[in-house]
């Protein structure tokens, strides 16, 4: 006997977890796999005896586990999501129950031939969805915008919702009937009783979740509890507080736990996330044993019945009358649109409250309906057979016919939000696809955000990361972390949402311990990404030094061959935009032609030798701030003063650009060589570079404090007469490695010092920072310069190549340029450009 239930309970667990994997691997739902399973090792094989499958140790099992079920369909809810929803889902739970109870209690008992009290009890069980199948076919559609959390907060409120109806609903049956009724019962006394039960099954449900979710939360923020018993704790408590709370009233415990996993979502004290990982595993084995075990208690004959005609088109009813005249009837003046009613009308699956209820009932009705409480069970469980199948295997085609889920979503979900994927980030979504990024990383988060990209702080190993992404417009999942088994992972994990083919993997690096993920079957890895070389670590190590994420336009002139040319074979190529689809960089599958955009990744300090590249310098050292010393001043002082002025040009505060100036000097971060420190700093949530020069005309000396706040002298071979102060996006690295770079050429000139001390003007001063081969200084003292340049607007000037006027001064003072800017005879202009049009520019001026 012993040994029986032991293979019993072995094998309960081995069908419910291989059920579940093999509808993973062939894209199957689950339900189906599992309802079958128990079948044919129940009724069919006679595997599971059914006999020992009706003790009373199966209905309390069944409860805790539909309980456990629940609080983590609760985990999953957001209130914040009810701002947009809130009114729809109130009324699905309340107005969309209603009237499915009537309909469905209606078409039992005139089609199917019930009792009017067993075709209300019927129509109640009738009336719940749950989490264990709507949430699964959530995650494989993908609606787009609030119709998914509609659909989801539906699902996981109307379980305890509708078996608390039915147990109410029983109750009552009972006790208008039989032995109650001669005792006394009457509809006036059975309906306050319902009433009666109601109102403590709230009252109980509310005080025992609020009591649980407060034990909880003060367990964990005082940390009276080691981590590694987090999850078993939490089991504890949402197990004892449901076993209380049903014992003061049944079936209260489901809306308890429902309604405690809600409180624990959205209090802000401690996190969750340890809890949320165990009950997703536990959720998995124990859907996997409830659905087997209660399919595996159908007799034959109970097979028979789901085929008979009059079931059949009852659970027609069901799907083609009775939901959509629900869903028409809750969302009367709500804010939901045609289209989704019309998806919302084409989905309600039936799940394991369902199975477990009817099962129960059942047994207690039997006394009662002698005879036709046998039909309640096969009924119910031809019920969530028909509706898993009709809108698992439908409704994903009925959302992009809707226009709800995108046939071919082209957008990007990134796992990973450094720096250099967020500038990736960015160029697709210049080019018009939707990205999102997710990392556990906070502060990635929110400098993602704050370069206004969609982001999201999760991990993606969480099986609820599935239920709280809006994936809409999302077709391909790129991992992007550091750590090759996360990457693998989540790639599994989101091949429950994206076809194989679209699920990507970079491997962090042959340095990296564990790297064995190249090595791995395909079927446990994603698809390679950017090439062989391209790893997490080299990528990374690119973008410090100094390398870029660019987008360029193919032509038949512009080759993709002609740009690794130019970049010496050393580019990397991310992406490519053909037409309205977005193809992903594995090797061996993506050869860019004419008319496709690429996005590459440059190598460090690839300068681009064309105008605008060139431009961008010229503009930030003609937009300089400047300051000239006549006396020399301590370092704090100036870099006090220099903040001051950067202030009121960049979104940020005088203190922190002073701190953030004085630390590098501290901790040796500013260059200091031949006359001229370069003091730098890069700031998140800035737009774009600034530079301030600072001109010290007998020499600066300083002392800065070390980390011990202790005074030491700047060694220095002499003094410092140039000070020039960058500050740059965080964001752009290589834009900042690059300016330093041309500042440090143009200080590494021989005479550089000479003509800074000699600069006569703010504008010589600039100009000896300017590469001397791409400019020209003129003054408007000649006939043919004055009619070029004088008394025409700026915007109306016509120089030759790509010659540009970057400075002009007028009397020895700075004149602003915009279009409208007007030169007169005797002003001094700076033109700059590439240096074949500057030389010539040049020679035309001498001759």
């Amino acid at each position: 006997m012993t040994h029986q239930i032991l293979i019993g309970i072995v094998g309960v667990i081995v069908l419910g977890i291989g059920a579940q994997w093999i509808a993973w691997r062939f894209r199957l739902p689950s339900i189906l796999l599992l309802l079958l399973f128990g079948f044919v090792a129940g009724p069919v094989t006679g595997f599971l005896p059914v006999s020992s499958l009706r003790g009373d140790w199966l209905y309390a099992f069944v409860s805790v586990s539909i309980g456990i079920i629940l609080f983590e369909g609760g985990l999953r809810l957001r209130v914040g999501e009810l701002r947009e929803v809130g009114k729809a889902v109130l009324n699905l739970v309340t107005v969309g129950v209603l009237v499915t109870w009537v309909l469905a209690a209606a078409g039992a008992y005139f089609m199917l031939g019930f009792e009017p009290g067993l075709a209300i009890v019927v129509g109640a069980i009738l009336t719940v969805t749950g989490p264990t199948v709507v949430l699964p076919l959530l995650q494989h559609v993908r609606p787009a915008g609030r119709v998914g959390a509609v659909a989801k907060w539906e699902g996981i409120t109307v379980d305890p919702v509708g078996a608390i109806l039915a147990v109410l609903v029983l109750e009552t049956i009972l006790l208008l009937s039989g032995s109650a009724a001669a005792e006394g019962g009457s509809v006036s006394s059975a309906i306050a009783h319902a009433a009666e039960g109601l109102l403590l099954t709230i009252f109980i449900s509310v005080g025992m979740s609020v009591i649980g979710a407060a034990l909880l939360v003060f367990l964990l923020y005082r940390r009276l509890v080691p981590d590694y018993l987090q999850s078993a704790m939490a089991l504890a408590v949402v197990v004892g507080t449901f076993g209380l709370s049903n014992s003061l009233q049944e079936e209260s415990g489901l809306l308890e736990a429902t309604l405690m996993g809600i409180m624990m979502a959205n209090q802000k004290w401690v996190p969750v996330r340890r809890i949320t990982e165990f009950k997703e595993a536990l959720q998995v084995l124990l859907i996997g044993s409830l659905f087997v075990l209660l399919s595996a208690r159908l007799e034959i004959e109970a097979l028979k019945y789901m085929l008979e005609p009059e079931a059949l088109a009852y659970l027609g009813v069901l799907i083609l009358l009775v939901r959509p005249i629900a869903v028409a009837a809750s969302s009367v003046r709500s804010r939901l649109t045609f289209r989704e009613k019309a998806f919302l009308a084409w989905l309600a699956p039936r799940g394991i409250v369902a199975a477990a209820v009817s099962s129960l009932f059942a047994f207690r009705l039997e006394r009662v309906y002698p005879g036709h409480a046998a039909d309640l069970v096969p009924l119910v469980f031809l019920v969530i057979v028909g509706t898993v199948a009709v809108y698992g295997l439908s409704s994903s085609a009925v959302a992009r016919w809707l226009k709800l889920a995108h046939p071919n979503p082209q957008g990007v979900l990134f796992l990973g939000a450094t720096l250099w994927v967020q500038r990736a980030a960015q160029e697709i979504k210049k080019l018009g696809f939707r990205v999102l990024l997710i990392d556990s990383n906070t502060e990635n988060v929110i400098r993602a955000r704050q370069r206004d990209l969609e982001a999201q702080s999760a991990d993606a190993l969480s099986e609820g990361i599935l239920d709280t992404l809006d994936l809409g417009g999302i077709g391909r999942f790129l991992a992007l972390t550091p750590n090759d088994e996360v990457n693998s992972l989540a790639c599994l994990n989101f091949a429950e949402i994206f076809d194989t083919n679209e699920l990507y993997q970079l491997a962090a690096g042959s340095d990296t311990p564990g790297d064995q993920t190249r090595d791995l079957p395909q079927h446990l890895r994603g698809l390679p990404l950017f090439g062989e070389k391209a790893t997490f670590g080299s990528l990374t190590d690119r973008f410090k030094a100094g390398g870029e994420v660019r987008v360029f336009e193919l032509s038949s002139d512009n080759t993709y061959q002609a740009l690794l040319n130019r970049y010496h074979d050393d580019m990397i190529l991310l992406f490519a935009v053909r037409g309205e689809e977005l193809l992903v960089n594995s090797p061996g599958e993506l050869m860019p032609q004419p008319g496709d955009r690429v996005i590459v990744f440059l190598p460090p300090f690839a300068r681009e030798r064309d105008f605008e590249d060139e431009a961008e310098y010229d503009r930030l050292i003609a937009d300089a701030l400047t300051i000239d010393l006549e006396f020399p001043i301590e370092f704090p002082a100036l870099a006090e003063r220099a903040s001051v002025m950067f202030a009121q040009r960049l979104p940020v505060t005088a203190n922190t650009l002073t701190s953030g100036f004085i630390d590098g000097a501290r901790y040796g971060a500013m260059p200091i060589a031949q006359g001229v420190a370069l003091p730098h700093y890069r700031l998140p949530n800035i737009a774009r570079p600034e530079l301030l020069l600072v001109r010290c005309r007998e020499g600066l000396k300083f002392e800065i404090g070390t980390q011990d706040d202790d005074k030491f002298p700047v060694d220095l071979s002499e003094p410092v007469y140039a000070m020039i102060f960058l500050v740059s996006p965080q964001e752009h690295p290589g834009h900042h490695l690059r300016t330093l770079a041309n500042l440090a050429s143009r200080i590494d000139d021989e005479d550089f010092l000479q003509s800074w001390r000699d600069a006569a003007s703010e504008q010589q001063l600039k100009e000896t920072l300017l590469n001397p081969d791409r400019l020209v200084s003129v003054a408007l003292d000649e006939d043919r310069l004055i009619e070029t340049f004088a008394d025409t607007p700026l915007s109306e000037i016509d120089l030759p190549g790509d010659l540009r006027v970057t400075l002009a001064s007028r009397n020895g003072h700075a004149v602003s340029l915009h279009d409208e800017t007007i030169f007169q005879r005797g002003d001094r202009l700076t033109i700059t450009g590439d240096p074949p049009a500057v030389h010539a520019f040049r020679d035309e001026i001498v001759s």
